[in-house]
């Protein structure tokens, strides 16, 4: 099992990522955002098991966002990891409230013990859309994320921590409203 820190949006303005997520789901062999049951998010780290426990990744994940307030993220472009499978993600446009979030939790716990690409200097920010895109389908995906052009602005209210598979929410806390400077 692993253990993942994220924040989340459980509000209305997460409903355009969740339409992207069905028009992807399109192109993979089986919807896999909606099979998670989980609402959209950012990921700063995943550690596995045996290794970093719940508990610490949720205080490292609270240290990290005290004192903060619900984070608007505006996302203007759409991107893929290589596979196989080809996963479609939209990247946030640059913040510094992400980036101070993450260097947080790496400080809190040492990097080595996270997932590779979640560490310090390798971690890309992305709101995941699709994650099994069938093989027969790769050109379809790129051209669909090279065409995308909008932009998407989604309020993230609550940073929890989760273990999967499959995803169960074992601590969560609601941001306050206002507005973090990002």
């Amino acid at each position: 099992m692993a253990v993942a820190i994220n924040m989340r949006a459980d509000n209305d303005s997460a409903d355009a990522i969740e339409q992207l997520w069905d028009q992807v789901a399109a192109l993979e062999d089986g919807p896999s955002m909606r099979t998670l049951a989980y609402r959209p998010h950012l990921t700063f780290a995943i550690y596995d098991s045996p290794g970093i426990d719940e508990e610490t990744a949720w205080k490292a994940m609270l240290s990290a966002s005290a004192g903060e307030t619900q984070l608007p993220v505006t996302f203007r472009r759409m991107r893929w990891f290589v596979g196989p499978p080809l996963v479609l993600w939209v990247e946030p446009e640059p913040s510094e409230t992400l980036r101070r979030w993450h260097a947080l939790i790496s400080a809190a716990i040492d990097p080595a013990h996270c997932r590779p690409h979640y560490r310090p200097g390798v971690w890309t920010p992305h709101c995941t859309l699709g994650t099994r895109i069938a093989d027969r389908n790769s050109k379809d995906a790129i051209a669909f994320a090279q065409s995308f052009d909008r932009r998407i602005q989604v309020n993230f209210d609550v940073v929890d921590c989760v273990v999967f598979p499959p995803v169960r929410v074992v601590a969560e806390r609601e941001l306050p409203k206002g507005r973090s400077v990002a």
